[in-house]
């Protein structure tokens, strides 16, 4: 008998490059932050990111993003390193994707296409699956060109047809069938949900929301005593979980939705907002933030935007602030000072708890402060409870 032989069925780890461009009025530390988040999407898609690139524009280059020198910079790094992928901090325009693929020749992806690929391999449900592959093929549709950049064009005129544009005529015709056919089967999804939520009686609904990976997963599991998949990766949460929760004697809906993100796809948007619907008719929010975050401020815009454009900006909302236990003060104003470590008083003092009533601090991956929180929100959902189903208040 011959030797064996033995294959690396291993998948190869995709080496990335990062490329960014800084705008008038932009600080340097939004740029870390953009250029941060887009490798921490680049690791949660299963990338390793190599470096990162980026050039203080007055506005992105028409034709190539970035100017043509910082372009060529890119290229020979790209070239003498043997990277994969080349990923940009925004949505680039069909010319500007086929024009810098056709310099560097290697894969460029955007921001947009990022998020989708992250959001294909999360998908588990029918709902889900249907609603990122319809967002898929809104994004490809007018990318189509670049795809049949390999065959043979002739020259226009009468007569003067090539194969590529007949294909991609055929092509559009076929994805506008499939987005037709995506669309009426969303519409029959929802249906089946509407009925669905009708059926759950009368019982206050409550909404999880945030930026992604603030710790959503973590307190539904928590509080609702599941297993609801939590870990430390962008938009671990995709399909909206509804679970039952009793606090004391009083039972509640609770739904863990996906997580929000700035620069977040339109179309992505558009097709996600039937999984919201359990956001637009919840009867309290829980809004949770990361305090560990150093960017936590501008996490609360980026969702408070994304509810007023949901239209659930004036319901009724808690704010609780994870991580606690993570949390490290700004940078002191001599370096031979200590950072200040908060106690709960002190968050509780700060313009955290004052500007934002009712305001909760918690760690949820440590249980602290968890008591009150359960106590707040008990207080919240029996009043609304109350108020809603008068006859119904002896029960409690």
């Amino acid at each position: 008998m011959g030797k064996q032989k033995y294959y690396d069925t291993a998948v190869k780890q995709e080496r990335a490059v990062l490329v960014g461009v800084i705008r008038p009025g932009e600080k340097p530390e939004e740029t870390r932050e953009y250029l941060d988040e887009l490798a921490f999407l680049v690791d949660t898609a299963g990338g390793l990111v190599e470096r990162e690139f980026t050039q203080k524009m007055l506005k992105p280059d028409r034709a190539t993003f970035v100017g043509t020198g910082k372009l060529e910079e890119i290229e020979a790094y790209v070239k003498s390193e043997e990277i994969d992928m080349v990923v940009f901090d925004d949505e680039l325009s069909p010319s500007q994707l086929r024009n810098i693929e056709r310099v560097l020749q290697v894969k460029v992806l955007d921001r947009s296409n990022l998020i989708l690929d992250i959001f294909a391999g999360r998908a588990q449900t029918a709902q889900a699956k249907t609603q990122v592959e319809l967002a898929q093929l809104q994004y490809l549709l007018p990318r189509l060109t670049r795809l049949w950049t390999h065959l043979e064009r002739q020259k226009g005129g009468i007569g003067m047809r090539g194969p590529g544009e007949t294909q991609i005529e055929s092509d559009r015709r076929m994805i506008l069938e499939k987005i037709a056919l995506l669309k009426s089967r969303l519409k029959l999804i929802d249906k089946q949900n509407e009925t669905q939520r009708k059926n759950r009686g009368q019982l206050i609904r409550v909404a999880l929301v945030g930026y992604t990976n603030v710790g959503k997963s973590t307190i539904m599991n928590m509080l609702s005593k599941s297993e609801v998949f939590a870990e430390n990766k962008l938009f671990a949460t995709l399909d909206t979980t509804v679970r039952k929760v009793v606090i004391e004697n009083l039972p509640f809906l609770l739904s863990d939705t996906v997580g929000f993100i700035r620069k977040l796809p339109h179309h992505l948007v558009e097709c996600f907002k039937s999984t919201l619907d359990e956001v637009r008719e919840a009867d309290i929010l829980i809004h949770v933030v990361d305090v560990s975050h150093t960017s936590f401020e501008d996490q609360i815009n980026v969702v408070n935007e994304t509810l007023k454009d949901l239209g659930a900006r004036d319901k009724e909302t808690i704010m609780v602030f994870n991580k606690i236990d993570a949390y490290v003060s700004p940078e002191p104003d001599h370096e031979e000072e200590e950072p200040v470590v908060l106690t709960l008083e002190d968050f509780k003092r700060s313009w955290m708890g004052s500007e934002n009533a009712p305001a909760i601090f918690i760690s949820a991956l440590h249980k602290e402060n968890l008591e009150e929180f359960k106590q707040l929100l008990y207080d919240k959902v029996i009043a609304l409870h109350t108020e809603r189903y008068p006859y119904d208040k002896l029960l409690f």
